[in-house]
């Protein structure tokens, strides 16, 4: 399989599709697979046409976390606690492209590829799906936000017993827990993913970047310091879209003259 294989891209409309594709290595985060995963969404950002990302994988497995093969042979490295842009600030390969991106997260979703999942805006799983931080049991600290978010999501209990208890949880729990949205039958999740992608598509590429970045800042603020964020980027924005609303009917208006 070539590089440009194990990653695959489709496009529907003002929706990108990006399917890990290594199903024989339950997708697992090869140095070849990340790299690809990086370029893809890389040129997704620079296409204005491009509104949502959906992300799933190949086979049973959403991703089955770092390549340990790769990892044993000296292919590959976990990253360096020097390093300063790692795989959690990267979003592995993620970050660049500044619109939602749905997880479809279609099998196995471990350790590196829970965070993976998690990186992404919005996670839908299909009934078999199953969910695990095996950090602890492997002797890694994670570096792909795992301590960071998982807590968040779940709270800090549960994500004290998934993450040092290393057990597997299933879409159910999942869903109840609040680590995906929803819960979907198999054959269901991709035509779901794809309804709620093609929905939000339908607002302006403007809006749904300020809105999904807004909701990712305030996130991580107090309540007070949420508001009043909230407050003036509503304002300061409200104002720049009506200039250009102005500019672009004065602009209609000048052809129509002419």
């Amino acid at each position: 399989m070539s590089v440009s294989d194990i990653v695959q891209l489709e496009i529907d409309g003002p929706v990108a599709i990006v399917t890990l594709n290594r199903p024989e290595a339950l997708n697992a985060l090869s140095r070849e697979l990340t790299a690809r995963l990086a370029e893809v969404f890389a040129a997704l950002h620079s296409r204005e046409d491009i509104k949502v990302a959906i992300l799933t994988g190949a086979g049973r497995a959403f991703c089955a976390g770092m390549d340990l093969k790769q990892l044993s042979s000296g292919e590959a490295r976990l990253q360096s606690a020097d390093e300063v842009e790692g795989a959690g600030h990267r979003r592995f390969g993620i970050a660049p492209f500044d619109r939602p991106v749905i997880a479809a997260v279609n099998g196995f979703a471990i350790t590196g590829g829970l965070e993976l999942a998690m990186c992404c805006d919005i996670r839908i799983a299909a009934e078999g799906a199953r969910f695990a931080d095996t950090h602890a049991r492997v002797g890694v600290i994670p570096g792909g936000r795992m301590s960071a978010l998982l807590s968040r999501l779940v709270g800090i209990g549960r994500a004290k017993e998934m993450s040092l208890g290393g057990n597997a949880i299933d879409a159910a729990t999942a869903e109840r827990w609040g680590l995906v949205n929803r819960v979907v039958p198999p054959d269901e999740l991709m035509p779901i993913c794809l309804k709620l992608a093609h929905d939000i598509a339908t607002a302006d590429i403007g809006y749904i970047r300020l809105y999904n970045r807004l909701i990712e800042e305030n996130f991580e603020t107090t309540y007070a310091e949420a508001v009043e964020h909230e407050h003036v980027t509503s304002r300061n924005a409200n104002q720049t879209f009506e200039r250009s609303r102005v500019d672009q009917d004065a602009i209609a208006s000048r052809a129509r003259s002419r």
